[in-house]
């Protein structure tokens, strides 16, 4: 008996000991072996004794993921980025891991490319691969988009979206907030002449930055229609812009991406109009193209790093129950960075 005992040692060191090994060489059923890694006061007295001298004796080291199973969790996170979005999502990116890291759990990175598959198809297929919850970046999400996510009975925190329900949180910066107190500011300076260049691939950001610009004119007393609509004809905002700047130009335009404050920027110049001498140029989102231009293009610094930090926080504590009502719907500040492409 001795010597089958030594002879099972040897065995053992000689491979990767799992879970069933452990219960083989104690002698108890695998469901015994889990509840005593997971610190359950079930498996008291011999029984736990023999499971822990088995484990001590075989090396068996439980990873988290194999615990987590054990619990009907997986320690996994989904998240989900468009790969649209890379340039402004490293940040983001490196928040959430380090929070992950600190929390013990492992992130699974989903890239999606637009008009390729909907959302809530990407969602499904995560879900049916064992996640304890998905981060989804993405500000340009509809409402019926929204409403599908509902669906699902799984814990979803969506970066860049003011949304909540029952197992949605959000974490944002309100972008239609930063366009009105900049226009705002305008205003009160008696600049009139205010342009929002409409993002095509990104409608909800067109609407936010539209409905601030028209707050501001409407508590001035004034109308707002300088929302500038891209026809379906050009295929790129610098094809349009060089077209529609030899007959227009404004005293200020707000752009929401960097590649469309370049298009602007390139057309002012083909149209010899002066940046910021004749006209102002605002990219609503910072990237570190925006002062690598000339002119430097003044934007809003969004705290990237935060965003993805905050949002992996506020899963952990949505799969703890412990995120509160008022938790759900997480607003980041930011702050306005003029440079040279304003006065």
């Amino acid at each position: 008996m001795k010597q089958n005992r030594q002879q099972k040692d040897q065995v053992m060191k000689m491979k990767r000991v799992t879970i069933y090994d452990v219960a083989n060489y104690a002698g108890v059923s695998l469901a015994t072996v889990s509840r005593v890694i997971n610190g359950s006061d079930v498996v008291r007295g011999n029984t736990r004794q023999k499971v822990e001298e088995a484990i001590e004796k075989l090396g068996y080291k439980p990873n988290a993921i194999a615990q987590g199973l054990a619990l009907q969790k997986t320690t996994t996170i989904a998240l989900v980025i468009p790969e649209a979005s890379f340039t402004y999502t490293g940040q983001v990116i490196n928040g959430l891991l380090d929070v992950a890291k600190i929390d013990k759990y492992n992130v699974m990175l989903h890239t999606t490319t637009e008009g390729i598959a909907e959302i809530s198809d990407i969602i499904e297929n995560i879900i049916k691969s064992r996640v304890d919850g998905v981060i989804i970046y993405n500000d340009r999400l509809t409402q019926s988009e929204i409403n599908e996510l509902n669906q699902y009975n799984i814990p979803i925190v969506i970066i860049g979206n003011r949304t909540s329900d029952k197992k949605i949180s959000s974490v944002f910066v309100d972008t239609e907030r930063a366009v009105y107190e900049l226009v705002k500011e305008y205003l009160e300076r008696g600049v009139r002449d205010i342009v929002v260049l409409e993002d095509r691939k990104n409608n909800n950001a067109s609407r936010l930055m539209a409905n601030g610009a028209a707050k501001a004119f409407e508590e001035a007393g004034l109308s707002f229609e300088g929302f500038l609509r891209i026809p379906d004809e050009y295929r790129t905002t610098y094809k349009f812009m060089n077209e529609y700047m030899k007959t227009h130009r404004h005293e200020l335009m707000l752009a929401n991406r960097d590649s469309q404050a370049f298009a602007i920027l390139n057309a002012a110049k083909e149209n010899h109009i002066e940046i910021p001498t004749d006209m102002e140029l605002v990219c609503v989102l910072d990237t570190k193209y925006n002062s690598m231009v000339r002119p430097e293009i003044s934007s809003f610094a969004i705290p990237s790093y935060d965003l993805g930090s905050v949002s992996m926080r506020v899963m952990t504590k949505m799969l703890n129950n412990e995120e509160e009502e008022n938790g759900k719907e997480i607003e980041l500040s930011y702050l306005y960075t003029p440079r040279q492409s304003t006065k």
